[in-house]
C-alpha cells in the first residue's frame, strides 16, 4: 500500500470514530471505554502522516471532546429533586407480579360482586341467606311408679271441660314410654342489609303444633306433608353501641333455658346497647323489652252488649350486665334481669249465667294462651246453678294462674382455658319470683285453686329455681372438623319460680316443679355438620310422682 492509500485509510477509519455514538448505544461498556483512546491515537498518526493540520487536530479533538459529554448526558439523564429512579426488572419477575396481581384482584372481584356486572341487582348483594336443619330420634321414658292423675291443663282450657265430670277429664301420659319417635327441624331465613344502620330479616320454621317453645315436627302421619310457620320477621336500626328491634326476633336477653327455651322469640320491641367499656378487658351491656303476650279481642264478650276494655298481658323487661374478655379464650360474663308478666295470673270472675246459651264469662280472657305444666292454677269461672236444674247445669270451665310472676333473673358465665389446651365453661342461674305469696294468690282465686297439693292439703309450692352447667372440650362451639364437646348439668324449679310456659321443652318434657340432671355430648363431623346426644332424668319437686327420662340423639346442619 502506498502512502497515499495509507493517508485515505487513516481518515476513515477516523470517521468511523467519529460517527461512533450511533454505535454507542449497543456498545458493551467495555467497548464504550477504550472508545476515546482510539480516536486520539488516529488523530495523532494523521498528524504525522501529514495528512491534517496541528489546528486541524486540535478541532477534531474538541468535537469529539464534546460529542463524547453529549453521548454520556443522554446515557445518564440528569437526575433532579422529585425524580424517581426506577430499577431494571427483569421480564420473569415482571410476569409474576403480573399474576399475582391479577389473582388478587379477581378474587375481590368475586367478593364484591363487581368482577360481573350487572349479573345481580343491587338489592341481592345485600340479603345473606341462612338456616339449619335438625333430624332427632327421641325416646321418652317413663317411671312405672308415677301417678295417673297429671292433667293435661292446656288441653283442659282449650275443651273447655265440664266439671260435671261427664267424659274423662285430659290427662298426660305418664307411663307408657314412647321410643324412637324420629323428628325434624328446619329453619330457614334470610337477613337484607338496607343501610349502614338499618336491616330487616325474616325466617321460616317446621313445628307440629303453634307452641311457642318447640319448632319439633313429629314425622309419620301416614307420610303427609309437614307445616311451616313464621317463625321470625323483624326490622333492625343499629346506631351507634344501640340496636333497636321491632316485630317477632330472637330472645334479646343473655338468659338460660330454665327460664326461656332456645326456640323461644320475642315478639314486640326490644332497645340493647353494648361495648360500653369501663376497664381495658371489661364492657357493661344492657337491654330493654316491652313484648305483648296476649291482646283482648275487640269483641269480647261476644254475645255481650256491654264489651270489656283493653286487658292485655305484656312481658316487660331489662337487664344490666358486664363482659371481661381478658383474652380470647378467657371471659367472665354476669347478667341481672328483670321481668315483670303483667296481668299474667289469672282473675275469678262474676257471677256467670251460661244457662240461658252464654258461652263465655267477663274473666276468660285472662286464662293464659299456653301452658306446659307445674304452675298453680285455679278455677276462672264462677259459674251459676240454674234454679230450674242445678245437679243438671253444664260446669264448663277454664283455669288460670294463680301467682304473680315478677322475677329477678341472675346469669353467671366463665370460660376458661383447662387442661391441655381444651377449653372449660362454667355457668349458673338463678331466678326469684318477687311476686309470689301464697295468701294472695289464695285471696284472688276465692279459695278455688285446684293443684299442687300435697295428702294433708296443704299447697307446696316456691318461688325460685336455680340451675348450674359445665362443658368441655376443644371448641364448645364446634367451629372446626373434629370438634367435640361434652357437657352436664342440674336443674331445681319449684312450681311457680318462673311460667312454665315459656322454659326449656325437654327438661321433664316442660314447665315446672321439676328437678333432675342432664348431660350428653356432641362432635363436629365437619364445618357446619355436627352429632350430639343428651340424656335428661328429672322428677317431680312436690306433689304426686312423676319421673321422666329423655334421649336424645341427633344431627345437625347449618348453613
Amino acid at each position: 500500500m502506498n502512502r497515499q492509500s495509507h493517508r485515505w485509510v487513516l481518515a476513515l477509519a477516523l470517521a468511523a470514530v467519529l460517527a461512533g455514538p450511533a454505535v454507542a448505544q449497543t456498545a458493551t461498556p467495555s467497548q464504550a471505554d477504550t472508545t476515546p483512546n482510539t480516536t486520539v491515537h488516529l488523530i495523532r498518526l494523521l498528524v504525522e502522516q501529514g495528512v491534517i493540520t496541528a489546528q486541524q487536530a486540535q478541532a477534531l479533538m474538541e468535537q469529539a471532546r464534546r460529542e463524547a459529554v453529549a453521548a454520556e448526558q443522554r446515557a445518564e439523564p440528569e437526575i433532579r429533586e422529585g425524580d424517581v429512579r426506577v430499577p431494571y426488572i427483569p421480564e420473569t419477575v415482571r410476569d409474576e407480579i403480573r399474576a399475582e396481581v391479577k389473582d388478587e384482584v379477581m378474587a375481590q372481584a368475586k367478593e364484591e360482586n363487581w368482577a360481573a356486572p350487572n349479573t345481580l341487582p343491587d338489592w341481592a348483594s345485600r340479603i345473606t341467606l341462612f338456616g339449619d336443619v335438625r333430624v332427632r330420634n327421641e325416646s321418652r321414658f317413663y317411671s312405672g311408679d308415677n301417678s295417673v292423675e297429671i292433667f293435661d291443663f292446656n288441653e283442659f282450657n282449650d275443651e273447655n271441660y265440664d266439671l260435671r265430670g261427664l267424659t274423662q277429664p285430659p290427662l298426660l301420659n305418664t307411663r307408657e314410654s314412647r321410643e324412637n319417635r324420629l323428628r325434624v327441624r328446619a329453619r330457614f331465613g334470610l337477613q337484607a342489609a338496607l343501610t349502614d344502620t338499618w336491616s330487616a330479616g325474616l325466617r321460616i320454621a317446621t313445628g307440629s303444633s303453634d307452641s311457642p317453645v318447640s319448632t319439633n315436627q313429629t314425622l309419620g302421619g301416614g307420610l303427609s306433608k309437614k307445616d311451616i310457620w313464621l317463625d321470625r320477621a323483624r326490622i333492625t336500626w343499629a346506631p351507634g353501641v344501640w340496636n333497636i328491634t321491632a316485630g317477632r326476633a330472637e330472645n334479646p336477653f343473655v338468659s338460660s333455658d330454665l327460664l326461656y327455651d332456645g326456640d323461644l322469640n320475642f315478639d314486640g320491641v326490644s332497645a340493647s346497647w353494648g361495648d360500653v367499656t369501663f376497664s381495658e378487658n371489661g364492657a357493661f351491656f344492657g337491654t330493654l323489652g316491652a313484648f305483648p303476650l296476649s291482646y283482648t279481642s275487640d269483641d269480647f264478650p261476644s254475645r255481650d252488649f256491654d264489651k270489656k276494655g283493653s286487658d292485655d298481658k305484656w312481658l316487660l323487661g331489662t337487664q344490666i350486665g358486664a363482659d371481661w374478655r381478658f383474652n380470647e379464650d378467657n371471659r367472665f360474663l354476669v347478667a341481672l334481669s328483670y321481668y315483670d308478666f303483667h296481668n299474667l295470673r289469672g282473675e275469678r270472675s262474676s257471677e256467670c249465667v251460661l244457662y240461658y246459651g252464654d258461652n263465655t264469662c267477663d274473666t276468660d280472657d285472662s286464662a293464659p294462651a299456653f301452658m306446659q305444666k307445674g304452675n298453680t292454677l285455679f278455677l276462672l269461672r264462677d259459674i251459676a246453678l240454674n234454679p230450674a236444674d242445678e245437679a243438671g247445669t253444664a260446669m264448663p270451665q277454664l283455669v288460670g294462674l294463680a301467682s304473680e310472676f315478677e322475677l329477678f333473673d341472675l346469669n353467671l358465665r366463665w370460660d376458661t382455658p383447662f387442661i391441655g389446651g381444651y377449653k372449660l365453661r362454667l355457668a349458673g342461674n338463678y331466678v326469684y319470683n318477687n311476686g309470689y305469696s301464697e295468701e294472695e294468690m289464695f285471696r284472688n282465686a276465692e279459695g278455688q285453686v285446684i293443684n299442687n297439693f300435697d295428702q294433708n292439703g296443704e299447697l307446696k309450692s316456691g318461688r325460685d329455681a336455680w340451675m348450674v352447667h359445665a362443658a368441655f372440650g376443644p371448641s364448645l362451639d364446634l367451629e372446626r372438623v373434629g370438634d367435640w364437646k361434652v357437657f352436664a348439668g342440674y336443674k331445681h324449679i319449684k312450681p311457680d319460680a318462673l311460667p312454665d310456659a315459656f322454659n326449656d321443652s325437654a327438661f321433664h318434657l316442660g314447665g315446672t316443679n321439676a328437678k333432675g340432671y342432664y348431660l350428653g355430648g356432641a362432635y363436629a363431623f365437619t364445618d357446619g355438620v355436627f352429632a350430639q346426644g343428651r340424656w335428661l332424668s328429672t322428677d317431680e319437686v312436690y306433689g304426686p310422682p312423676l319421673a321422666i327420662d329423655v334421649l336424645q340423639i341427633e344431627l345437625n346442619a347449618r348453613f
